[in-house]
């Protein structure tokens, strides 16, 4: 018989023992090795068999175990001293608390995060992203509070079928056995949120909060007495159901969290955000519940819309418009029209945010991004291929003035290096634990000590793949019998390559697969054997992944090299930690320019692991030659199987003569020398660069102080500065079809113009009803391509020298010649006003009808 309701009777801790609750729901244990110690100390069978979950382990402690260690003096001591330790850790200024004008909170929203393995809220790199972001956050005292959804079946669990097809399994999980703690209201009773629905239902949550070192997530929860069943199950699974179902999360998520925001702030004390970090499209709504505050205290929605836009932070991740959200327009209108309409904010002006060129779509990126006045990709290329993508927005404007910057991902060090390295770099480099400086310390470290924990984390991982690998071949129904080679699959000895990540067609997950014999001539070399440990997951509506993972899964059982390749089923983050700690060589090879960023080749890295990658993502940006392999890709290749076929070869050229040849090329001693200057190098350079902590120094410099300044300006006095903006930009708006570049000349350079002389312009531009304090106008110039297009031109703001009663404005300055070459110029006028973040926020821009200026002229 099946229970009809599943919860959890949490343990009651002896009074001596209070502190391990506390220390039990913060989750910086899941970083905090020291802590783990202790959970272990307090029964180590029970610990193993819970799989080192801390809430687990406190419900099947025996309770006569918890009376000994309340007696244990001992025990009681270290006790005090990891409170007091995290006490410290939580309250102590740190380096955000340094900083002048910085956001006195910030509100993080992302739809998934992988905080811990024992809390299966993410399914893959954005949760493990927003995960390394809260707890980087966290130790450097960045005040984040952050936001998503409870999902009662989390993602799911993945095993195989006899014939190696992905099966899904979604385990039931119940908050009680989560270190959640539910938000009461000062009354006691649980905090509800509510937002109402069509043909007058309601979706209510409840709001759990788990504490992630010094940063609050809020998660919401519609699995309440108040809901309909339809309502109930909106939280029941990550990226389950069809369109309807995902709009109401996406809902939930956007609404519902600025909703929880506010109740949390006011239930707790905490600050106000001043600024919100949209986590991609999936949170967009957020935009739109901001709106509606503001209208409600008398704002109008253009002068909402300004207010809204500065404090707004906004990070695509997608590098595909496949990628992106997108909903009916009608689905949109029920939900914001109507009897569900909100009576200050008009819906033509919500599908208006969303709207695209294919028409009746709602696209949830082109919401975010016009809510938003930052925007910014994951690494420098996806910042590239962001402009291009989205260009459409910003009509007139180079791509490369596109104002979508970038921030390269980074990755938590403390979750996922390998203790042995932490603790050697604690030892004999101590700044570079403490202040994460000093990486040039590295080169100290001798071969010996390198090469050792390098051996033991690939022999931890060898022994675990074998426990995983037995597994799941019992649950794919083979007998113990029949699984005697398992003792000798894998060897810790041999040159260990990685291969873990989702598996969409773009990854490319069975590129290796290309030459069937030339792979297994590479795995079964007598003299440089190979072997390859790859996990994954496909979504579970994606067949075509599913076919992927069963074409691997079927070579990897083949008898004469199941002991050197292995599919290790349920990719999570404890596997994952496994792999890149233990990998000699991570493997990454994309569809060039699919991948937005990738950060397990970082995670690798910092473990003394080695990329042989695509230069695709953060690869592209910090591959420098020597800190690992680039797979040549073949990007003038029309046909898909042809450039599969030629970037495979490329791959097992390069396992085969550089790095077999370079891992088992041993000195006199059995070290390999030459590997291990790689290992060096690529932890010298990778290592300050792939940390999340540099990502969030970026975040805060670059984008949330900036934003929380011109947040603050436009919402001071009552947002006289937004009501302001709002005007001017709709006046602006209304006049630019009247502003014309009527005429433009230039002089000062002769007949053949030279270095370093200067091109005198002069330009004649019509404003119609603006003054010129409403424009800049600007010279373009540079470089210019076969088709006379300026390339990667530079600017040069022109002075005004006259405006007179017809509405005619007169500008000039000097443009330098400081290259040879072809050179060309043009002038182009757009909106200027003191509180834009770029020029072209407004996509305005002007320029003459006509060709103007030296186009083909050569510089000498």
């Amino acid at each position: 018989m099946r229970a009809i309701r599943r919860f959890t009777v949490r343990t009651v801790l002896p009074a001596e023992l209070t502190a391990l609750g506390e220390l039990v729901h913060n989750l910086r244990w899941s970083w905090h090795p020291e802590t783990m110690d202790l959970f272990a100390e307090v029964d180590p069978a029970t610990w193993e068999r819970v799989g080192h979950d801390p809430v687990a382990l406190l419900g099947a402690v025996d309770p006569a175990r918890l009376r000994e260690l309340a007696a244990d003096r001992r025990f009681l001591r270290r006790l005090a001293d990891a409170a007091d330790d995290l006490h410290e850790y939580v309250t102590a200024p740190r380096w955000y608390q340094t900083l002048p004008d910085a956001a006195r909170a910030i509100a993080y929203f992302s739809p998934e995060y992988g905080i811990a393995a024992a809390l299966p809220q993410y399914s893959g790199g954005l949760g493990i992203l927003a995960g390394d972001h809260l707890k980087a956050a966290s130790d450097l005292g960045v005040p984040i509070l952050a936001v998503g959804l409870l999902y009662r079946h989390g993602y799911f669990t993945q095993s195989l079928s006899p014939e190696g097809w992905q099966l899904e399994h979604y385990p039931s999980l119940d908050p009680g056995g989560l270190p959640l703690t539910l938000l009461k209201d000062t009354d006691g009773t649980p905090v509800k949120i509510r937002i109402g629905l069509p043909a007058g239902r309601a979706l209510h949550a409840q709001v759990w909060v788990m504490q992630v070192g010094r940063v609050p997530l809020l998660l919401l929860d519609s699995d309440v007495a108040d809901n309909d069943n339809a309502a109930r199950d909106v939280t029941d699974r990550l990226y389950g159901g069809g369109g309807d179902h995902r709009l109401m999360q996406e809902l939930l998520l956007g609404v519902g969290g600025v909703r929880a925001i506010r109740a949390y702030c006011r239930v707790t004390g905490h600050a106000d955000p001043e600024v919100f970090h949209t986590n991609e499209g999936h949170a967009g709504f957020l935009g739109v519940e901001r709106i509606r505050e503001l209208t409600e205290a008398r704002l109008s929605f253009d002068e909402a819309l300004e207010a809204v836009r500065a404090g707004t932070v906004f990070t695509t991740h997608t590098p595909v418009p496949a990628g992106i959200d997108r909903f009916p327009s009608q689905m949109i209108e029920r939900h914001f029209g109507g009897d569900s309409a909100w009576p200050t904010v008009p819906l033509e002006r919500i599908l208006a945010l969303g709207a695209e060129d294919v028409p009746g779509t709602f696209n949830m990126a082109l919401m975010g991004m016009r809510l938003a006045q930052r925007v910014n990709g994951v690494s420098v290329l996806h910042g590239a291929v962001s402009r291009e993508m989205f260009s459409g927005l910003w009509p007139g404007f180079d791509v490369d003035e596109v104002p979508i910057g970038s921030i390269t991902n980074g990755v938590h060090a403390p979750t996922w290096v390998g203790r042995e390295i932490m603790e050697l770099a604690g030892r004999e480099l101590p700044s570079l634990i403490e202040t994460s400086r000093g990486w040039e310390g590295v080169q100290k470290l001798s071969d010996a000590d390198i090469w050792g924990i390098r051996g033991r984390l690939r022999r931890h991982l060898v022994e675990q793949a074998r426990v995983r690998l037995r597994s799941s071949w019992r649950n794919r129904g083979a007998s113990d019998a029949e699984l005697g080679w398992i003792d000798d699959a894998l060897d810790p000895d041999v040159l260990t390559i990685g291969f873990a990540r989702r598996v969409p067609s773009y990854k490319r997950l069975t590129l290796m697969l290309s030459d069937p014999a030339r792979l297994k001539s590479l795995l079964l070399n007598p003299d440089k054997p190979v072997q390859i440990l790859i996990a994954g997951k496909a979504h579970p509506a994606d067949e075509g992944g599913k076919k992927l993972i069963q074409q691997i899964v079927t070579f990897a059982d083949s008898e004469d090299v199941r002991h050197r390749i292995v599919f290790l089923p349920d990719y999570d983050m404890a596997l994952g930690r496994l792999l890149v700690q233990g990998c000699d060589v991570w493997l990454n090879n994309p569809l060039r320019p699919l991948e937005a960023s990738g950060t397990s080749g970082m995670k690798s890295a910092l473990n003394g692991g080695l990329n042989l990658s695509i230069r695709d993502g953060w690869w592209e940006e910090w591959y420098d030659g020597t800190n690992g392999w680039a797979i040549p890709t073949a990007d003038g290749v029309a046909d898909p199987d042809r450039r599969d076929e030629l970037e495979a070869a490329a791959l097992y050229d390069l396992i085969d003569h550089e790095v077999s040849d370079r891992f088992y090329d041993r000195a006199a001693d059995g070290l390999p020398r030459r590997w291990l200057e790689m290992v060096r190098h690529t932890l010298t350079t990778l290592g300050p660069k792939v940390l999340a902590g540099r990502m969030l120094h970026d975040y805060v410099v670059g984008l949330y102080t900036p934003a929380a300044v011109a947040a603050r300006e436009l919402s001071a006095d009552s947002h006289t500065q937004a009501k302001a903006f709002a005007a001017w930009r709709l006046r602006v708006t209304k006049a630019w079809p009247g502003v014309r570049v009527e005429h433009v000349e230039a002089s000062g350079v002769g007949d053949t113009p030279e270095v370093g002389s200067s091109l005198e312009l002069r330009a004649t531009v019509a404003l119609g009803e603006l003054d010129p304090s409403d424009v800049s106008v600007q010279a373009a110039y540079g470089r210019v391509g076969p088709h006379d297009e300026l390339v990667h031109p530079s600017y040069l703001t022109l002075t005004v020298d006259g405006f007179g009663d017809d509405g005619k404005a007169h500008f000039s300055g000097a443009v330098p010649l400081d290259r040879t070459g072809a050179f060309g110029y043009t002038v182009r006028v757009v909106p200027h006003h003191p509180l834009m973040a770029a020029p072209a926020e407004l996509g305005l821009i002007t320029v003459p009808e006509e060709p103007v200026g030296m186009t083909n002229g050569t510089l000498r």
